[in-house]
């Protein structure tokens, strides 16, 4: 029996009209009839961090991913609601950028070339929308699906560091990049190793990572163990 894949704007579309048949609560903190709470709003207001990976490559989160904000970035990833919560979320992503920008000689957004990191072929057929592309897109900013996974690789979350690094080692390709500047973005960053992979995949393709931007950051890239702290 052939199976067909959902478009992701058909998918998008289906979850945000469920929740008009469906009881709605604020994804921060439960309050009902709301998507999302003045309060929990407050609460996404962006917080920069400012961290390094392991292989070098600047990294700035909007937010720390906790409370709130891990709330609703669960609540976009693994429920779709998208028409308000990306949007919600948008502005972390816009400063980290910025931010980006400016640790890198206070370049241009527009002389620079956003990438998206790769979603998972798993990822993608379960939620039916690329994340990170839909908060980018709620922030305003134009990113190019240069990037792309080329093996399956282990779910990430019960990895510790050495074994991220392990797992994600050449598992990305690019397209040429002809010594363009690249700013990779991603919705969560954990130990950076994705990231330093797919800073290892534009520099084989002829790309300049400029550096990272995500929308939050999860405590253990705080940690000290993992990551080297940017002197800002």
């Amino acid at each position: 029996m052939a199976i067909f894949e959902i478009p992701s704007y058909v998918s998008r579309s289906l979850a945000d009209a469920l929740t008009l048949f469906l009881p709605v609560e604020c994804a921060g903190c439960g309050l009902h009839d709301v998507a999302l709470c003045q309060q929990c709003r407050d609460a996404l207001h962006p917080h920069p961090i400012f961290q390094e990976t392991l292989g070098g490559l600047r990294v700035c989160s909007g937010l720390a991913f906790s409370g709130v904000s891990a709330d609703v970035i669960r609540a976009v990833k693994e429920e779709g609601k998208t028409s308000t919560l990306a949007a919600a979320l948008a502005p972390a992503l816009r400063r980290a950028v910025e931010e980006v920008c400016a640790l890198s000689g206070d370049l241009p957004i527009t002389s620079l070339i956003v990438v998206p990191i790769p979603t998972s072929r798993a990822a993608m057929r379960r939620r039916g929308f690329r994340v990170v592309e839909v908060i980018a897109k709620r922030a305003g900013l134009s990113s190019q699906r240069l990037l792309w996974s080329t093996r399956t690789t282990a779910d990430q979350r019960d990895l510790g560091r050495h074994e991220r690094q392990r797992n994600v080692t050449d598992s990305m390709r690019a397209r040429s990049f002809a010594a363009a500047r690249v700013l990779l973005i991603d919705d969560v960053v954990t130990s950076g190793a994705t990231l330093d992979e797919a800073a290892r995949a534009i520099r084989a393709a002829g790309g300049i990572p400029v550096g990272a931007a995500t929308v939050a950051a999860t405590p253990r890239w705080a940690d000290a163990e993992h990551t080297k702290t940017l002197g800002r």
